[in-house]
């Protein structure tokens, strides 16, 4: 063999089914296993399992460590293997597709009762087992992952997508046997109708949750980081991932990229460890470029939103203190004027018209169509457009500008509802005080840590103060009330690009 010849890890070169269900990097598999103690790859009783197979990565890195701890304990290296194969790992696989994947990357093939197999086992299966669900219908949705039947109830030979470790209200009759260590990448969502990404329905906070039903020592798992924030079908699962003191660790990345190269995961991904035995703090790791840049112990739950950024968390902390009343007690309502976004209205003004800002631009709708249901028809206000400027990626240069528009609207005009009116007020001087507010990198960060997807809502701004508008505002004279330092003042500027007129 010549003495540089290219030898990859097949694992490293699969291609990804979809956003929904990513294969997971050796690299990243290694470094999830790391967080656990490693006096278990030494321990011939301990037991690991992954409930979502797809490559068989995780098994194939567990067996590995297990190899090299259980060497003095068990000295021959076949006798070594056969014992970890038959009692140490065990997996679900996702599909059918995956189960024969994941056979072949543990066991070298995907009969593992075969003559190939590196240990034999009495089924083709071994301990990577797959079993074909149905998902169960009530009320046109599945009771388990809420699937629904107009699009799942599927014939014969096409995939439903019922995940065997979710369709089940006792998971542990699947092997039953208890698991020191459970480890993993789920599936993370499913198309429920209504869009892909953001909009579709996630899944991944249902693996989670039926993982600790089976109370393992250990779990670790690399989630999308949505649930941050709540939203869509989230907000218990947040609520209660925020509560929950067992949780060790959170590595968080922001950009998808550092963990699976060419996917984008809106939001960013984080793994975390959750020890049955730990009750206290949350070590918080903020990675870039797959470098650790800031660590902090703090509570998952100081506020409703977790703040994934150890140097924003102490930011945000000043700026409550001082000014503990926030926007999104003022904001308005979703479609506050019940517009649809396709309205368009017309181009020439009628006697009972009013004016009408929509993707189109300007333009004019009868008066009898405008729903006021916030009393501010005939009041300034400023709006900004609800979709997050360039999506949640940072641009070529590494920042956000986080706003896409931001304008006055006068008295008699209207928008639809791609707009978000941030506040109402009698007099132009005001709102004209607030869009200054707006245009500040500080206002415009608070409002990011918030955001985990494109959208803004009205509880987004629940870091962002309320000030005097009477007066113009700008970043100088924020840094100064809040005592921000030069560092975190050079760590704002460095993240918020200036937005324009």
């Amino acid at each position: 063999m010549e003495k540089n010849s290219y030898n990859p890890d097949v694992l490293n070169c699969i291609a990804n089914l979809s956003n929904d269900e990513v294969f997971t990097p050796p690299a990243v598999a290694n470094r999830m296993l790391d967080l656990v103690p490693q006096e278990l790859f030494s321990n011939p009783a301990a037991r690991f399992l992954d409930p979502f197979c797809k490559s068989g990565v995780f098994l194939r890195e567990i067996v590995k460590r297990l190899d090299i701890g259980l060497a003095e304990k068990i000295p021959d290296r076949e006798e070594r293997i056969a014992h970890i194969m038959h009692n140490q790992v065990y997996g679900i696989a996702i599909t059918e597709l995956t189960s024969l994947l994941a056979r072949r990357t543990v066991y070298c093939c995907k009969d593992a009762s075969g003559e190939h197999s590196v240990v034999r086992f009495d089924t083709p299966e071994g301990n990577i087992r797959f079993r074909a669900m149905r998902h169960t219908w009530r009320d046109g949705r599945c009771i388990y992952c809420g699937a629904s039947q107009e699009q799942y109830e599927r014939g014969e030979g096409r995939e439903s997508y019922a995940y065997q470790f979710i369709h089940t209200e006792k998971p542990k009759n699947i092997f039953k046997m208890d698991f020191d260590v459970i480890i993993g990448n789920p599936p993370y969502q499913m198309s429920d109708g209504g869009g892909t990404g953001s909009s579709a329905m996630p899944l991944y906070h249902r693996f989670v949750e039926q993982a600790k039903k089976l109370t393992p020592r250990y779990l670790i798992m690399i989630i999308p980081a949505r649930w941050y924030a709540g939203g869509k079908g989230l907000d218990g699962f947040r609520e209660e991932m925020l509560n929950d003191k067992r949780i060790k660790t959170i590595v968080d990345f922001p950009n998808s990229a550092d963990c699976f190269p060419g996917v984008t995961i809106a939001g960013g991904v984080s793994y975390f460890l959750w020890d049955k035995n730990y009750n206290g703090a949350c070590e918080i790791l903020n990675m870039n470029d797959n470098i650790c840049i800031s660590s902090e112990k703090r509570s998952l739950n100081e506020y409703s939103t977790f703040v994934r950024d150890n140097t924003a968390i102490g930011i945000i902390r000043k700026v409550l203190n001082n000014s503990p009343k926030t926007l999104d007690k003022v904001v308005c309502s979703r479609n506050c004027f019940s517009l649809i976004s396709s309205e368009t209205g017309h181009p020439q003004k009628t006697k009972n018209d009013v004016v009408l800002l929509s993707l189109k631009g300007l333009s004019f709708i009868e008066k009898t169509k405008v729903i006021d249901s916030e009393d501010i028809l005939n009041k300034y206000k400023v709006i900004i457009t609800k979709a997050m400027s360039g999506g949640n990626k940072p641009s070529s240069e590494g920042n956000y500008q986080v706003i896409s528009s931001l304008r006055v609207l006068k008295p008699q005009e209207v928008c639809t509802e791609t707009y978000l009116v941030l506040n109402s007020f009698k007099r132009k001087e005001d709102a004209q005080g607030m869009y200054s507010y707006v245009k500040t990198k500080l206002f415009r960060f608070l409002l990011l840590q918030s955001l985990t997807s494109i959208n803004i809502s009205r509880e987004k701004f629940q870091f962002v103060p309320l000030q005097d508008f009477s007066k113009p505002w700008t970043d100088e004279e924020l840094y100064a009330k809040y005592g921000l330092t030069e560092e975190e003042i050079r760590f704002i500027e460095s993240m918020i690009r200036p937005m324009e007129d």
